[in-house]
């Protein structure tokens, strides 16, 4: 855990509201963990939404997603509170998991220089489309890698796709750049999907959107991210948090995927 981060969430006084989250409160391990975006609602402080690393999945078995989702709610009238978390290959589907249940997507975006950057505009309309989402994406399956290459996918079914319905999130880090790559491609089945994912000879497929009128929505977005960037304001909206933002995180503690420097 970063120092100086505290992953209290006020709930030493609180009951569990329900059997599962009395299950999740016992088996959170905080220590584990290296926060990469929070927000801590004011001025009730009734809820906490954090994306973080868990390091104790290195130890797991090979290829588990390491980022884990955290939503807490509490209810100071009756003193109970609700715990949930939620795994995910890559930090933009746990931000999606953390919307869904009420968190402003705007105020749980990565901050701070302590992050690697990413490689282009593409990979942030990438990663802006999955945390906008919805319940579009049905996860099929995920993997992560801890060695060269490091990289991780998640593989989806896109309700909202008439053509290549299969999608394949693919993160790979530049750890020398100091940058990361998102790229989103377009199979027809899962069977094609995972053949591509077993093999690599061929470049990931784009999704047909890119290229029919749709692509011009893709590609105006794409623009506006460039020119947010070159003026200087964040591609990726950086509200401040109502909790301290977290402090960089030591190299030791680099998330598999390369997110932290």
């Amino acid at each position: 855990m970063n120092d100086g981060f505290d992953f209290d969430f006020g709930i030493d006084e609180l009951a569990p509201a329900d059997a599962a989250s009395e299950e999740a409160a016992e088996m959170f391990w905080a220590g584990e963990l290296t926060a990469l975006s929070q927000l801590h609602t004011t001025p009730n402080g009734s809820h906490s939404f954090v994306v973080a690393h868990d390091r104790s999945v290195t130890w797991g078995i090979p290829g588990s997603p390491q980022v884990v989702a955290i939503a807490v709610a509490r209810d100071f009238s009756q003193l109970t509170f609700t715990l949930e978390t939620s795994y995910h290959a890559t930090v933009p589907f746990a931000q999606n998991w953390l919307v869904e249940r009420g968190c402003p997507p705007e105020r749980i975006a990565l901050v701070g220089d302590d992050y690697v950057k990413p490689a282009d505009d593409l990979t942030l309309q990438v990663e802006q489309q999955i945390r906008a989402s919805g319940t579009r994406y049905e996860v099929l399956d995920t993997h992560t890698s801890d060695s060269d290459p490091c990289e991780t996918w998640t593989l989806a079914r896109d309700s909202l796709a008439d053509q290549a319905p299969v999608r394949v999130f693919h993160e790979e880090g530049n750890h020398d750049a100091g940058t990361y790559t998102l790229r989103e491609g377009a199979f027809a089945d899962v069977g094609a999907a995972r053949s591509w994912l077993d093999d690599r000879s061929d470049p990931l497929p784009e999704p047909p959107e890119y290229s029919d009128h749709n692509g011009a929505v893709v590609r105006a977005r794409i623009a506006r991210i460039a020119l947010a960037r070159s003026a200087g304001a964040p591609a990726t909206p950086k509200a401040g948090f109502d909790a301290p933002r977290t402090p960089p995180a030591e190299p030791a503690q680099r998330p598999a995927q390369g997110r932290l420097l």
